[in-house]
Protein backbone atom coordinates (compact mmCIF):
# COMPACT_ATOMS: atom_id res chain seq x y z
CA UNK A 1 0.00 0.00 0.00
CA UNK A 2 1.16 3.42 -1.04
CA UNK A 3 0.06 4.90 2.10
CA UNK A 4 2.91 3.44 3.96
CA UNK A 5 5.41 5.87 1.40
CA UNK A 6 3.34 8.61 2.37
CA UNK A 7 3.95 8.13 5.94
CA UNK A 8 7.42 7.72 5.61
CA UNK A 9 7.69 10.46 3.16
CA UNK A 10 5.91 13.00 5.76
CA UNK A 11 8.11 11.37 9.15
CA UNK A 12 11.10 12.70 6.86
CA UNK A 13 9.71 16.10 6.28
CA UNK A 14 8.76 16.49 9.87
CA UNK A 15 11.59 15.30 11.00
CA UNK A 16 13.68 17.76 8.76
CA UNK A 17 11.43 21.01 9.94
CA UNK A 18 11.75 19.96 13.15
CA UNK A 19 15.79 20.52 12.43
CA UNK A 20 14.93 23.71 10.82
CA UNK A 21 13.31 25.02 13.94
CA UNK A 22 16.14 24.23 15.99
CA UNK A 23 18.78 25.44 13.96
CA UNK A 24 16.73 28.85 13.93
CA UNK A 25 16.13 29.16 17.95
CA UNK A 26 20.30 28.50 17.96
CA UNK A 27 21.17 30.70 15.19
CA UNK A 28 19.11 33.79 16.52
CA UNK A 29 19.30 33.00 20.11
CA UNK A 30 19.81 36.83 20.81
CA UNK A 31 16.42 37.43 19.12
CA UNK A 32 14.19 36.37 22.66
CA UNK A 33 10.76 35.96 20.48
CA UNK A 34 12.18 34.17 17.39
CA UNK A 35 14.23 31.73 19.56
CA UNK A 36 11.76 30.81 22.22
CA UNK A 37 8.64 30.45 19.45
CA UNK A 38 11.12 28.33 17.55
CA UNK A 39 11.30 26.22 20.46
CA UNK A 40 8.23 26.20 21.25
CA UNK A 41 6.94 25.67 17.72
CA UNK A 42 8.99 23.13 17.26
CA UNK A 43 7.61 20.90 19.83
CA UNK A 44 4.51 20.33 17.80
CA UNK A 45 6.71 18.61 15.07
CA UNK A 46 8.39 16.65 17.84
CA UNK A 47 4.77 15.31 18.98
CA UNK A 48 4.34 14.57 14.99
CA UNK A 49 7.31 12.44 14.78
CA UNK A 50 5.93 10.17 17.75
CA UNK A 51 2.34 10.28 16.45
CA UNK A 52 3.37 8.70 12.75
CA UNK A 53 5.89 6.42 14.28
CA UNK A 54 3.18 5.01 16.25
CA UNK A 55 0.62 5.30 13.55
CA UNK A 56 3.48 3.55 11.09
CA UNK A 57 3.20 0.23 12.95
CA UNK A 58 -0.12 -0.32 11.43
CA UNK A 59 1.65 -0.10 7.79
CA UNK A 60 4.33 -2.34 8.70
CA UNK A 61 6.96 0.39 9.21
CA UNK A 62 9.34 0.92 11.82
CA UNK A 63 9.79 4.98 11.84
CA UNK A 64 12.13 6.31 14.12
CA UNK A 65 10.09 7.56 17.58
CA UNK A 66 12.94 10.29 18.17
CA UNK A 67 14.76 11.23 15.34
CA UNK A 68 17.71 13.82 15.23
CA UNK A 69 15.94 17.02 16.16
CA UNK A 70 18.48 19.09 17.12
CA UNK A 71 20.85 21.30 14.98
CA UNK A 72 23.71 20.46 13.55
CA UNK A 73 26.71 22.75 15.82
CA UNK A 74 23.75 24.24 18.24
CA UNK A 75 26.57 25.27 20.43
CA UNK A 76 28.76 27.05 18.05
CA UNK A 77 25.48 28.58 16.55
CA UNK A 78 24.42 29.98 19.93
CA UNK A 79 27.82 31.49 20.42
CA UNK A 80 28.08 33.07 16.91
CA UNK A 81 24.29 34.73 17.82
CA UNK A 82 25.74 36.05 21.00
CA UNK A 83 28.96 37.35 19.20
CA UNK A 84 26.99 39.05 16.74
CA UNK A 85 24.17 40.64 18.39
CA UNK A 86 21.75 42.41 16.46
CA UNK A 87 24.28 43.36 13.53
CA UNK A 88 22.25 43.99 10.33
CA UNK A 89 23.83 40.37 8.76
CA UNK A 90 22.16 38.51 11.37
CA UNK A 91 19.04 40.06 10.52
CA UNK A 92 19.67 38.50 6.53
CA UNK A 93 20.30 35.73 7.91
CA UNK A 94 16.95 35.11 9.63
CA UNK A 95 15.35 36.56 6.84
CA UNK A 96 16.82 33.54 4.74
CA UNK A 97 16.16 31.55 7.74
CA UNK A 98 12.30 32.19 8.14
CA UNK A 99 12.05 31.62 4.09
CA UNK A 100 13.84 28.16 4.20
CA UNK A 101 11.30 27.77 7.50
CA UNK A 102 8.13 28.54 5.51
CA UNK A 103 9.51 26.65 2.07
CA UNK A 104 9.79 23.60 4.44
CA UNK A 105 6.59 24.07 6.43
CA UNK A 106 4.72 24.39 3.60
CA UNK A 107 5.81 21.26 1.74
CA UNK A 108 5.02 19.59 5.12
CA UNK A 109 1.30 20.93 4.85
CA UNK A 110 1.23 19.22 1.35
CA UNK A 111 2.61 16.41 3.12
CA UNK A 112 -0.42 15.98 5.26
CA UNK A 113 -2.85 16.97 2.98
CA UNK A 114 -1.84 14.41 0.27
CA UNK A 115 -2.01 11.49 3.20
CA UNK A 116 -5.53 12.70 4.52
CA UNK A 117 -6.36 12.20 1.43
CA UNK A 118 -5.00 8.80 0.81
CA UNK A 119 -6.33 7.79 4.52
CA UNK A 120 -9.47 8.91 3.16
CA UNK A 121 -9.17 6.70 0.09
CA UNK A 122 -8.44 3.16 2.16
CA UNK A 123 -11.41 4.68 5.09
CA UNK A 124 -8.08 4.68 7.95
CA UNK A 125 -10.22 6.80 10.21
CA UNK A 126 -7.26 6.91 12.67
CA UNK A 127 -5.10 8.08 9.87
CA UNK A 128 -7.55 10.68 9.04
CA UNK A 129 -8.36 11.45 12.88
CA UNK A 130 -4.49 12.07 13.01
CA UNK A 131 -3.91 14.31 9.87
CA UNK A 132 -7.28 16.28 11.21
CA UNK A 133 -5.24 17.15 14.83
CA UNK A 134 -1.77 17.78 13.32
CA UNK A 135 -1.97 19.46 9.62
CA UNK A 136 -3.18 22.78 11.65
CA UNK A 137 -0.15 22.81 13.67
CA UNK A 138 1.80 23.35 10.60
CA UNK A 139 -0.48 25.80 8.97
CA UNK A 140 0.38 27.45 12.31
CA UNK A 141 4.33 27.49 11.94
CA UNK A 142 4.10 28.33 8.22
CA UNK A 143 1.76 31.44 9.29
CA UNK A 144 4.01 32.43 12.01
CA UNK A 145 7.07 32.09 9.21
CA UNK A 146 4.83 34.48 7.21
CA UNK A 147 4.56 36.88 9.44
CA UNK A 148 8.05 37.56 10.82
CA UNK A 149 8.86 37.41 7.15
CA UNK A 150 6.02 40.52 6.27
CA UNK A 151 7.52 42.60 10.37
CA UNK A 152 11.33 42.13 9.63
CA UNK A 153 11.94 42.08 5.84
CA UNK A 154 10.66 45.76 5.62
CA UNK A 155 13.47 46.96 8.23
CA UNK A 156 16.22 44.94 7.16
CA UNK A 157 16.14 45.26 3.88
CA UNK A 158 15.37 48.89 3.52
CA UNK A 159 18.26 49.70 6.35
Amino acid sequence: MKIALALRELHRSEAKLTRILSTIAARHRVEPEVHHVALDIRGWSIDHLAALAEHGRHYELDLDVEPRTAAIGTAVQEQISTLLGRRPEPALVLLMDLRHLHRAAAGVSLDWELLAQGAQAVGDTDLIDLCQRSHPDTLRQMRWANGMLKTLSPQVLAG
